[in-house]
């Protein structure tokens, strides 16, 4: 005999493709158990989409009624999506924890409707290089997460320089379970090397063996150091002469070698923070060669142009690497997230402390990194959906369903359907925030977003059917809920 539901989220919009809704009961413990519609017909967004329109469709349905066993939880006619899943994050635990911890990263996560990350290995002491600091990481991050999480596995400059097998690192690394494996072509960490041509393609061909992503962080090194050398000895250390160290050129040049490597090796490459019209094109062209080849991209790069280091109020704060181009390249990604060519979207988050580390008068010096994980599922739901340049339905694609489909976890995460994890974020698209440092839950508190205007709130977050956010009831929940998700 099955037993009832312990739960039920009442009265919620869910997405049934495009910009068409159905209003549901969803009934769910640790998992989805049922999903009861509440009428027969779909619903067109354009029919609600305004606060009058909405309030009158409202007005036609009494409230649900349920077992009183049951605990009910109003959605108030409310969108309901899968859980964010950010597959690109630094929350800094164990190391860098002055910048960011996994209790406060996790938890603005969780306040963004983000109920699942994966945290990069470089800004862990010591990186997650090797199964053994794989399982020192894993024991010291145990209990102190608001939501799910996994790890990448990295690969180093350095263990090649020390004739480290790296080799047998890889494949220890993907049998405990990392999502991939993070490279760089170019570092400024001195515990995480770049990689040259030769040693990035004999990773490659290690990490295609286990048939896990290898991840990149894409910018020509010798051309970026040129030009950075050249504007350095001419005393130029303000935003443009980065900017312009760091252009579109030295992207797509990068990108066009990784089509090479992944010919030459059959990894699945994956392009992170993709900023530009021209990295694009050479993600496209190696697609359209047959090869595995993603990539994601971040709302900084949907928002923000160079124009924007000109308001003194957020250049620091707006540093990041690569940094953002131009409004061509900005439509272009937009484009590319609606083709498809992009396959999600992530936020690189990497906060610091502000006062220290984005106020240097050099703009060389300043610290490249913005903590977004709390801001991505309203920035897109307001600047990609609202806005007419994302349907419903693939706005959440690109939050949660083609994150999880990435990682493996199709099975369980992703998707509102019954089986999956109850993975919830509730979302007003009827109200409005102004973004304001203060209010964020991370350690680092600025963002470039400052006083931007987002049509867009989560009231919500339940993570496995555990309530961990309530816009309205801040310490709802302690961190320990979150578990970690061996990828397989």
């Amino acid at each position: 005999m099955k037993t009832q539901p312990s739960q039920v989220m009442s009265q919620v919009l869910m997405s049934v493709g495009e910009n068409r809704v159905r209003l549901v009961d969803l009934y769910f413990d640790e998992k989805i158990a049922r999903i009861q519609p509440c009428i027969d017909q779909d619903i067109q967004w354009d029919d609600i989409s305004d606060p009058e329109k909405w309030e009158s469709f409202k007005e036609e349905f009494p409230a649900s009624v349920f077992p009183q066993q049951i605990q009910v939880h109003q959605g108030n006619f409310m969108l309901l999506i899968p859980g964010a899943i950010d597959t690109h994050v630094h929350f800094n635990t164990p190391g860098f924890e002055h910048r960011e911890t996994f209790e406060t990263g996790s938890y603005a996560a969780a306040c963004g409707g983000v109920t699942m990350v994966v945290d990069m290995p470089c800004t862990s002491l010591p990186p997650v290089n090797s199964a053994i600091n794989f399982e020192r990481k894993r024991k010291i991050v145990e209990r102190r997460s608001y939501v799910d999480y996994a790890f990448w596995g990295g690969v180093r400059g350095n263990d090649f320089a020390l004739h480290k097998n790296v080799n047998r690192f890889i494949a220890e690394l993907s049998r405990v379970g990392v999502a991939g494996f993070k490279v760089y072509t170019i570092s400024g960490m001195r515990s995480f090397h770049y990689l040259n041509q030769e040693c990035l393609l004999q990773t490659a061909c290690w990490v295609s063996r286990t048939a896990k992503p290898l991840a990149v962080h894409a910018e020509d090194r010798l051309y970026v150091r040129y030009k950075q050398h050249r504007y350095q000895t001419k005393w130029q250390n303000d935003w443009r002469a980065y900017c312009d160290s760091r252009d579109d050129i030295a992207e797509a040049r990068a990108v066009a070698r990784l089509i090479y490597i992944a010919q030459k090796s059959n990894a699945k490459v994956h392009i992170t923070h993709l900023s530009s019209a021209l990295g694009l094109e050479q993600v496209r062209r190696a697609r359209l060669e047959g090869l595995d080849f993603t990539c994601e991209t971040c709302p900084h790069y949907l928002y923000f142009t160079q124009q924007d280091f000109e308001n003194t109020e957020i250049s620091a704060f707006l540093k990041t690497a690569p940094p953002v181009k131009n409004d061509y390249d900005r439509e272009a990604l937009w484009d590319g997230l609606k083709d498809g060519s992009i396959s999600f979207v992530t936020t690189d988050h990497a906060g610091c402390d502000p006062v220290k580390e984005k106020s240097d008068w050099n703009f060389w010096g300043v610290y490249g990194g913005i903590p977004g994980v709390e801001h991505r599922v309203p920035f897109l739901f307001s600047e990609g959906f609202k806005k007419g340049r994302l349907t419903l339905e693939e706005t959440i694609q690109l939050l949660s369903t083609q994150a999880a489909n990435f990682l493996n976890l199709a099975h369980r995460k992703g998707r509102l359907k019954v089986g999956m994890d109850a993975d919830l974020a509730l979302v007003n698209l009827w109200d409005s925030q102004i973004i304001n440092a203060a209010d964020m839950h991370s350690k680092g508190k600025y963002t470039p977003f400052e006083n931007v205007e987002f049509d867009a709130i989560i009231e919500k977050t339940f993570v496995r059917g555990k309530n961990v956010f309530n816009r309205f009831e801040p310490e709802i929940a302690e961190p320990g809920h979150g578990e970690f998700l061996k990828i397989s």
